[in-house]
């Protein structure tokens, strides 16, 4: 009898049977749950790409939030996640409820899934956080010994810039190269000169892996990651990379190890070895955990400030007056004599107040890193159940109406008050909550030091005949397109 069945069942037959079973399969795996936020029509397989702008996703999700409310559903595949706007329900998911936001999401294209600083979740994350924190303030974060770290690096800068003698460079990778210097310091133990090749490569990998994760093709690989596998584009070019940065990680863990003295500590590689050696056997504290780390470190504590430098100096192009004003709030209260120092910023409200408008107005990072529902919740009335992801939509936020009298305005008066610096709840820069970011401290530091020495020193200017942009380049940051620029001498 089957075999009969079998013979009469053309392959057309067939073709529709199993084309209709897929459907209907797709179908019942992501349909939405009772009471699930509101979700825009999702096409079978695909998801919501059909709707994403992936140069700038953020816009799209501005768009859908007018359209469906503060909280709703996307998927991409079948990855599905849930988007929060509005400081009300950003603080309700990342502080009045964080507890059950707290974990990560497992991404195809995160090399670290699982491990690090940035990707962990559960006891080994609070275990590395809660190590990396306190290892940091022994080797003086937040201390008088890392502003010195960070004036001598400025020092470095000021006549690195010098040396363009007034004409147009582009800034990027001396920036890059000066920011990222200060963590090193603490984490590998040493700075890298600006003609270091090895290390302006190495820089060069980190600044292509933060670009390509905005590709059309990194975002189909999170999406359909075993098609997408088998296919080149730059998700393939990000794998390369990151082989080589692990590879020099694992060197420099080795040349620690060559000259290790267990009862001193130099860095953070020598303090987590340490760790290690006294916790043998361990599931937390393991070389591989070493190396995500300290990447992790490099990577946010290079990335976002040396992008936040770059726009200011941008800004400071195409705002002359308030660049002016800076700079006559510099020769007030520090003059030309002598570095600033971090104890300037409480008598440079001005400054301050510019230094935190670059922040709101480029939007370095539009969307937090997305978080994962460790329990069934409800939130603003919707239930998101266990092992959802949520994107925490942080450009709504720093350009609500609501919230900012000219949000899409460079304003420095937004932090002003009376003459006052005004600190304002609604600025997330560095997120809010338990994984808000853990070198904030010294990202605040950077920003202001590196920003008030060269504007001591230097008046930026766009070259003869150039418009700057501000045009931004996606990825996993929101940097400036390449420019150059004219540091001319005070």
């Amino acid at each position: 009898m089957l075999h009969f069945l079998w013979d009469s069942i053309s392959f057309h037959t067939l073709l529709i049977f199993l084309i209709v079973f897929l459907f209907v399969a797709d179908y019942m795996k992501n349909r939405n749950p009772k009471n699930f936020p509101p979700t825009p029509l999702r096409l079978p397989f695909l998801g919501h790409i059909y709707m994403m702008d992936f140069k700038a996703p953020h816009i799209t999700v501005q768009k859908y939030t007018e359209k469906y409310g503060d909280i709703f559903g996307m998927s991409m595949g079948s990855m599905k996640f849930v988007v929060v706007n509005g400081m009300r329900l950003v603080k309700e998911v990342l502080v009045n409820q964080g507890d059950n936001f707290l974990d990560r999401p497992e991404i195809p294209m995160d090399m670290f899934s699982k491990i690090g600083l940035i990707s962990s979740s559960g006891h080994l994350w609070k275990a590395q956080r809660r190590f990396t924190l306190s290892t940091l303030r022994n080797f003086g974060l937040g201390k008088r010994s890392v502003e010195e770290r960070i004036q001598e690096e400025c020092r470095f800068l000021v006549d690195a810039f010098k040396d363009e003698q007034g004409n147009p460079f582009d800034p990027q990778f001396t920036l890059t190269n000066a920011v990222s210097n200060v963590i090193c310091s603490l984490t590998l133990g040493n700075r890298f000169d600006y003609q270091d090749e090895d290390f302006q490569k190495l820089l060069k990998l980190m600044h292509e892996i933060v670009f390509l994760q905005g590709a059309i093709t990194t975002q189909l690989y999170n999406s359909f990651p075993s098609i997408m596998k088998f296919l080149p584009g730059a998700h393939q070019t990000i794998s390369k990379n990151w082989k080589s940065l692990k590879s020099y990680m694992e060197e420099q863990i080795n040349k620690h190890k060559e000259d290790w003295n267990p009862s001193e500590s130099r860095d953070y590689i020598d303090s987590y070895l340490q760790e290690i050696a006294k916790d043998k056997g361990s599931d937390t504290f393991r070389e591989e955990h070493l190396v995500a780390c300290t990447l992790d470190l490099m990577f946010a504590g290079t990335e976002t400030t040396s992008s936040t430098l770059r726009w200011a100096l941008l800004f400071m192009a195409l705002h002359p007056e308030i660049q002016a004003r800076v700079q006559a709030e510099i020769d007030a209260v520090i003059g030309q004599a002598r570095q600033p120092v971090l104890e300037d910023r409480n008598n440079m409200p001005y400054t301050n107040a510019v230094i935190h408008e670059v922040q709101r107005k480029a939007n370095i990072v539009p969307f937090s890193m997305p978080r994962m529902a460790e329990k069934d919740t409800m939130v603003d009335g919707f239930f998101i159940p266990k092992g959802t992801v949520l994107t925490i939509n942080i450009t709504s936020v720093m350009f609500d109406k609501s919230e900012w009298e000219t949000p899409d305005t460079f304003n420095p008066g937004h932090f002003l008050k009376d003459g006052k610096f005004w600190k304002r709840e609604s600025f997330l820069a560095f997120s809010v909550g338990k994984r808000a970011c853990l070198g904030e401290v010294l990202a605040r530091s950077e920003l202001f030091l590196f920003f008030t020495s060269l504007l001591q020193k230097f008046t930026f200017q766009a070259p003869l005949d150039t418009t700057l942009s501000l045009q931004p380049l996606m990825g996993i940051t929101m940097a400036p397109q390449p420019y150059k620029i004219c540091a001319v001498p005070q």
